[in-house]
This record gives C-alpha cells, sequence and structure tokens, in this order.
C-alpha cells in the first residue's frame, strides 16, 4: 500500500501517513482501504461520541451508584467497587481484541462498521434488563456484557480518525471527538438525573439511543466494501503476541499508553466518586447531591467546551500536541486543590470550571498525538488503538476500587484529590520522552 503523496492535479486520492484513505474502492488482493471523510463525518462522530459517552456518564456517575447504594447503602462503596472491578477485569481487553477482528473484517460494510452495530444491540439489550435486577452477582454480570459491548462500539470508531482523515486534519477530528465526549457528559448526567427514580427506565432510554445512533452513523457514513480484501493468514500465535508491543522498540507508544493511563485515573478517580462525595463529604442530601452533580456537569462542560473550540484547531495550525496536554495537567492540579481547601459545593463548582478547561485542552490533543505514534504507522489502527483504549478502560475501571481503599483506608475523600493530582502531574512527565511528536 503506497504512503506516497497523490500526484499533481489528483485531488480524487487522499492519502493518509496510514495509506489507508482513498477515493476508490480497495482492489481485490490489496489490503483494506477506507473512503476519504465527508461532509457528515465530523459530526456523525461528535454527535455518536456525545451519545456514547453520555451513556457511560449517565450509568457511571448517577444510575449505578443510586442502584448499587439502594440494594445496600451501608455497603455502597465496597459493592460499588467490586462491581467495577470485576467487571475491569472481564473487559479489559475489549477494545484491542475488538480492534484487531475489526482490523481483519472482511464485509459489505466495511471493516468497522459490523461491530458498531454488534455492540451496540447487545448494549441495549443488557442495559434493558439492568434495572431490575437486586442482586450485586447479577449486576456484575450484566455490567460486564454492557461495559464489553459498549467498547466494542468505541474501538472502532476511535480507528475511523486514522482511518479516514489525513494527519493534517487529525486534530479537527480529536476536537470533534471532544466535544461529543464532553457534551455528553453533561447531557448523560442530566438525563440521568431525570430518571433518578426510574433507573430502569433510564438504562432502557440510553441503550436504545445508542443503537439507534450506531446505526445512523453507519448509514450515513458508508465505508468501502472489505468483503474483497484479503488480508494475512489467521495466526493466534500471531494474534496474541500483538497485543504485546515492545515499550524499547516503540517508546513513543509506550509512553503515550502511560501519560494516558495516569491522565484518566486522576479525572476519574473524583469523577466515579462524585455522588457519593457530595453526599459523605460535602454533606447532601441524595436529592441535592444528583441536582449539584448535574451543575457541576454544565459548569465543567463550559470551560470545557471553550478550550475545545480553539486548541484543536490551533493545535493543527502549530502542528504541536505535547504543550497543550502540560499545560491540561498543571491546570487539573489547580483545579483539584480547591476542594481540598474549601470542602463545599462552591469549592467542587470551583474544581468543575477548571477541571473542564483542563479536560478539553487535553481531549483536544490526545487523539490527535495517539494517532501519531501508532507503530507501523498505523497499519493496525484498530488493534493499537484498542491498546491505547486500553489506557482509557483501565484506569475508568479501576477508579472505584482505588477510591474505595483511599476512602476506606488512608485518609477519606480528602485522599482522592490528592492522588488525582499526583496523577495528572506525573501524565505530563510521563509526555516528555516523546520523540516523534512536538
Amino acid at each position: 500500500m503506497s504512503t506516497q503523496p497523490p500526484a499533481a492535479g489528483d485531488p480524487a486520492i487522499l492519502v493518509a501517513p496510514t495509506g489507508a484513505i482513498s477515493a476508490t474502492g480497495p482492489v481485490p488482493g490489496e489490503p483494506p482501504q477506507s473512503p476519504p471523510a465527508n461532509r457528515r463525518l465530523l459530526p456523525s462522530i461528535a454527535i455518536t461520541s456525545l451519545v456514547l459517552f453520555a451513556t457511560y456518564s449517565g450509568l457511571i456517575s448517577i444510575l449505578l451508584p443510586l442502584q448499587v447504594g439502594r440494594i445496600d447503602p451501608e455497603a455502597k462503596v465496597a459493592n460499588l467497587a467490586i462491581v467495577s472491578t470485576v467487571s475491569f477485569v472481564f473487559v479489559l481487553f475489549a477494545q484491542p481484541l475488538v480492534g484487531a477482528f475489526s482490523d481483519r473484517t472482511r464485509s459489505k460494510l466495511g471493516r468497522r462498521a459490523p461491530w458498531m452495530i454488534i455492540g451496540a444491540a447487545i448494549g441495549a439489550i443488557f442495559l434493558a434488563g439492568l434495572g431490575s435486577l437486586t442482586s450485586i452477582a447479577w449486576i456484575c454480570i450484566f455490567w460486564v456484557v454492557i461495559q464489553f459491548s459498549l467498547n466494542a462500539l468505541q474501538g472502532p470508531l476511535t480507528a475511523i480518525v486514522p482511518d479516514r482523515f489525513p494527519r493534517d486534519r487529525r486534530g479537527i477530528a480529536s476536537s470533534m471527538m471532544g466535544i461529543g465526549t464532553m457534551l455528553g457528559g453533561v447531557v448523560g448526567v442530566i438525563l440521568a438525573g431525570v430518571f433518578a427514580d426510574s433507573v430502569g427506565v433510564g438504562y432502557t432510554v440510553f441503550g436504545v439511543t445508542v443503537l439507534v445512533v450506531s446505526l445512523l452513523f453507519v448509514l450515513l457514513n458508508r465505508d468501502f466494501s472489505s468483503k474483497d480484501a484479503v488480508v494475512p493468514p489467521w495466526s493466534w500465535k500471531a494474534f496474541f503476541a500483538g497485543f504485546w508491543i515492545n515499550p524499547r522498540k516503540h517508546p513513543d507508544f509506550a509512553w503515550a499508553f502511560t501519560a494516558r493511563f495516569l491522565f484518566i485515573l486522576g479525572y476519574f478517580v473524583i469523577f466515579a466518586f462524585q455522588l457519593y462525595l457530595l453526599t459523605d463529604y460535602i454533606g447532601l442530601s441524595e436529592k441535592e447531591a444528583v441536582d449539584t452533580t448535574v451543575l457541576l456537569s454544565i459548569a465543567g462542560a463550559v470551560t470545557t467546551l471553550i478550550a475545545i473550540a480553539f486548541s484543536g484547531w490551533l493545535s493543527d495550525k502549530l502542528g504541536r500536541r505535547k504543550v497543550f496536554i502540560y499545560a491540561a495537567s498543571a491546570i487539573m492540579v489547580v483545579g483539584l486543590a480547591f476542594p481540598l481547601i474549601m470542602p463545599t459545593v462552591t469549592g467542587m463548582l470551583i474544581m468543575g470550571l477548571i477541571n473542564g478547561f483542563g479536560f478539553g485542552l487535553y481531549m483536544a490533543c490526545d487523539t490527535a498525538l495517539m494517532t501519531e505514534v501508532l507503530p507501523g504507522g498505523g497499519s493496525a489502527a484498530g488493534k493499537d488503538l484498542g491498546i491505547l483504549n486500553v489506557a482509557t478502560n483501565i484506569p475508568q475501571a479501576m477508579s472505584p476500587a482505588i477510591a474505595g481503599i483511599l476512602i476506606g483506608s488512608l485518609g477519606g475523600y480528602p485522599a482522592l484529590f490528592v492522588f488525582g493530582m499526583i496523577c495528572v502531574i506525573l501524565a505530563g512527565v510521563a509526555l516528555i520522552p516523546i520523540k516523534s511528536v512536538r
């Protein structure tokens, strides 16, 4: 597959560094390709990201903690940690697995679309049944399937960025994904708050919405058929070996993985326990905590959108990614300090505003940076981005368990903020050794 730019006067072919973008369909006997981005793709990515992350945020921050807490209020912290830890163990490699399978998928719908549809459909079915459960064990089982399914949707969606955008447009694509992600965080919390008294209905609404939007994404942004594409012969040994990316051979990939892991852990160790933090640390009632969570989400989203509005474009313009993430780490440290100094709703609101801006800087540039450190120029983007997305999934899944330990044994709720500050500082430090991205 060629990685050379198109000849002068031939605008019909757009070639990304991955060599995966082509305005003509794949030639039988050649590796699969994807068409260049159409006008619908950027808003479609933003909307699909919005719905997916609205589901994540609504479930993780409101509906699941409410359901678990109502089963056994005295053991809610431990039970939520159990549910999250069990799902972490089982879905750890969901995205790289699905990403690797999608890299090799041959279908009329292309490589990514079938997995997005399957993930959304299974997730919707199990979400419809989650609300009726009253056993922590059964909630664990359903939550594992739901998490795996949503990750099966997210992995191929992320791989569409290197598949269909040339390198100099990945910053704006990353920004659109970031806008969708952060708006989704707000919409999800607001919608979940509406269904606080009807958790089961809320789960079903989220599930159906994910399925409908995923189907629309596939229909409106058709990929080339990969049915006749030739992929290398299957080897289980090579398949599993592919999940080990040697950090000595690919140090930039390893450092990018580490930085994302630490940044997301620092953010989600607070986010995952926000409802309990407001009730137990700030002293609000359950209803007040739900309403305040909505307020914090809206406040954070405003500053996040301000950051995303200029940073993705400016990152492409300057050809720089790392400086924006350094700034994001520093800003997050300042924000996380406020609830320690002011353990009030005001302190939490200031943290939300500051951290929203920092997280916006991060989201606008991180995905673009990730696509630029892929081994082999992104020839296995689905698998490799799936592995990088493990650096998102692991800390999200681990954060309730870590938070439970910090709250129960290492200083209570204030320890969450200290731990978060340490993580985001180390995330910025981890980017320093990366050489291939400025």
